[in-house]
């Protein structure tokens, strides 16, 4: 993990990277695709959206959630991302719902720099990264 700052520039510049962004997404889409069918099982994607920790803290304190609540918030995520709602999301899918996620939260961070704990792997370092090799030096 580590500490980085950065703005909804960061995220929609990384976002209309179509190659940078396309490559990002069919790497952790090939990540999650365990039995490499092609499609994302809910069972392939649960362990990745139980890392957004949706419920689990509040404020940073870990707090433990009723379990029941917790499998509906996970459904209802793997839901947004079905979009034909067969039970299994493909990479098409996956890279739509997660472009408009990406682009929400940079609608919601505004122009104001803000500094965020990252994961190594996660879609905002990918993002920070990518500003970064185009800062001139």
């Amino acid at each position: 993990m580590s500490v980085e700052l950065l703005d909804s520039a960061t995220i929609i510049g990384f976002v209309e990277d179509e190659e940078a962004f396309n490559a990002f997404i069919g790497n952790r889409f090939s990540c999650l695709d365990v039995d490499r069918d092609g499609r994302l099982s809910y069972a392939e994607m649960l362990c990745d959206l139980q890392g957004l920790r949706v419920l689990e803290t509040h404020f940073g304190v870990d707090k433990k959630p009723d379990p029941d609540e917790l499998a509906r918030v996970y459904s209802s995520l793997f839901v947004q991302f079905d979009h034909d709602a067969n039970g299994s999301v493909d990479l098409e899918e996956f890279k739509a719902e997660t472009r408009r996620m990406m682009l929400a939260m940079a609608d919601d961070l505004g122009f104001l720099p803000v500094q965020m704990v990252l994961e190594e792997d996660s879609f905002l370092k990918k993002a920070v990264e990518r500003e970064l090799t185009k800062v001139p030096t």
